[in-house]
């Protein structure tokens, strides 16, 4: 674009401020458009595109937040593959999950009738720990947060997974993160549009879609894990 500002064409009377400040403005759009971020032309632009604030969900950090050198997964495009709650159907120990969203959330709910969260009085469960497996995106996410509450009204900090328990929150890598860690990659490995996107965004820093808290438990930064198997996968 010629960014300087130029005569009106609409005659020697048009104000040529009001015409300067129209260029001088889209010289700045031009600025910060997603080829800024784009090195060499190697990823798709829009990955990068502005998405206006207004309206947008308060978890939500838009591409535009990245820099040089980063990219957001956001699910407004294909990277949202990548997210936890993308319908990306799996097989972990012989049972298969809708999303790695259901199969984290499920791990909250009672294993059978024995299970002491089955047992404990006054505790209403709305669905049952297969429909969760079942689940995606905020469908996986809301019956996540049920079970959560029924865990603070139990003052219970663990999960479980084929009978063992085992904490659910853990400043520490535990048993929960290697599940995490084993389904996304079972993920990756029986999919391989997952794998395709996960190779295209290359030497790029991934950064959640999502604001997290301070601080989070490994497993929580999803983001990190798909650069260490992204590692494996281009050794």
């Amino acid at each position: 674009m010629f960014c300087a500002t130029h005569p009106d064409s609409r005659g020697p009377g048009a104000p040529l401020r009001f015409t300067g400040l129209l260029v001088l403005l889209a010289c700045m759009a031009s600025a910060q458009t997603p080829s800024a971020f784009n090195r060499g032309g190697r990823y798709p632009d829009h990955w990068w595109t502005p998405v206006p604030e207004a309206n947008k969900p308060d978890w939500e950090i838009l591409p535009q937040a990245a820099k040089p050198g980063e990219v957001i997964l956001s699910k407004r495009h294909e990277l949202g593959i990548l997210s936890n709650f993308a319908a990306t159907p799996f097989t972990l120990h012989g049972k298969r999950y809708a999303s790695v969203e259901g199969f984290w959330q499920m791990m909250l709910y009672p294993e059978g009738p024995d299970d002491p969260r089955a047992k404990f009085p006054g505790i209403e469960w709305k669905h049952t720990r297969e429909e969760v497996a079942q689940m995606t995106a905020w469908d996986a996410k809301d019956a996540g947060a049920l079970g959560e509450e029924n865990m603070k009204r139990m003052n219970i900090d663990w999960v479980s997974f084929e009978g063992k328990r085992f904490p659910y929150w853990s400043v520490t890598r535990g048993e929960h993160y290697d599940l995490i860690v084993a389904a996304m990659r079972a993920k990756l490995e029986q999919n391989p549009k997952v794998r395709e996107v996960l190779l295209s965004t290359g030497d790029l820093k991934l950064l959640p879609d999502h604001y997290q808290e301070e601080n989070p438990p490994a497993e929580w930064r999803y983001f990190d894990i798909w650069t260490q198997l992204r590692g494996e996968l281009r050794h």
